[in-house]
């Protein structure tokens, strides 16, 4: 609906409104006459009853919760008791007199105590209900529901992102030698080809949510540096240059670098296959 339809139909509801309490003024205007009210309390009387009404059916709209359904018992007490008071007033002929005075408004004594009762009692509810509705709807705020409730975009963007920084960790980057001594020297992978996949590489790649873990301290963290797949391969090179073809093992290349067995065992092949490369086909044979 366009802004012009929805105006039309707020003026319409005013307009019903309007014509609805002009019906109901008579009724609670003899009504309070009737219970010893003055011409102008008599005159202020509708208000006390359908104003509240009016009031009650903003607060409706507006409150949320607990707060609204108060309102809504509120605005159903004040509806049913004008109702009474607007079938009291067509049942009481004396009630319609153009001239009218205090009164009964029941011929059955317990029935006219009930309804004087209820008659006096509606200014007193009002000034109660009615404060408590403008306080309710002045210290409501609409934002509170949207800050209690969990973002589930930003935790699954959260997830994403830590998933995307695991990945590039997950497994060891291909070692590529550096054609230095030995130009020839075929480039080795980390990842074997008839190797079982790492664990690491395993657990990138599963749907299961990470969870989440804490910085790690200063104090735990390693003082030395990362190094690269090429400065790990020159510094096995340089630790055994001088290693005979059945020292070179990979539980002493590990030693002697200080790497993980995984990547001493690629070294030891690579290292190996430069050697064999560098000696040549017919040494090899011998």
């Amino acid at each position: 609906m366009n802004r012009f339809g929805k105006g039309l139909l707020i003026a319409a509801l005013v307009g019903v409104v309007a014509m609805a309490f002009r019906v109901s003024w008579n009724a609670l205007r003899d009504v309070a006459t009737a219970t010893g009210a003055d011409p102008t309390a008599a005159t202020l009387y509708p208000f006390v009853v359908d104003g509240l009404m009016a009031l009650a059916l903003v607060a409706t709209l507006v409150l949320t919760g607990d707060a609204r359904r108060f309102a809504l018992r509120v605005l159903a007490a004040y509806t049913l008791a004008s109702l009474v008071l607007n079938y009291v007033h067509g049942l009481v002929p004396q009630l319609h007199d153009e001239v009218v005075d205090w009164g009964r408004l029941a011929d059955w004594d317990p029935a006219n105590w009930a309804l004087v009762l209820l008659a006096t009692s509606l200014p007193v509810g009002s000034i109660y209900f009615g404060s408590d509705l403008v306080a309710k709807v002045l210290h409501h705020r609409p934002t509170e529901h949207a800050a209690t409730t969990p973002n589930h975009d930003e935790s699954a963007e959260t997830y994403v992102n830590r998933s995307t920084a695991d990945l590039g960790v997950s497994a060891p980057a291909p070692i590529t030698p550096a054609p230095a001594a030995f130009p020839a020297a075929p480039a080795v992978s980390l990842v074997k080809s008839t190797d079982r996949a790492p664990v690491g590489a395993v657990a990138a790649e599963t749907t299961r949510p990470r969870r989440a873990t804490g910085r790690v301290p200063e104090a735990a963290r390693s003082s030395r540096p990362a190094r690269t797949a090429d400065q790990l391969l020159t510094e096995a090179r340089t630790a055994t240059a001088a290693w005979a073809d059945r020292e070179l093992t990979a539980e002493g290349i590990r030693k002697a670098v200080h790497t993980s067995p995984a990547k001493a065992r690629v070294l030891r092949d690579t290292l190996r296959a430069e050697r064999e490369q560098a000696a040549g086909p017919g040494e090899a044979a011998a």
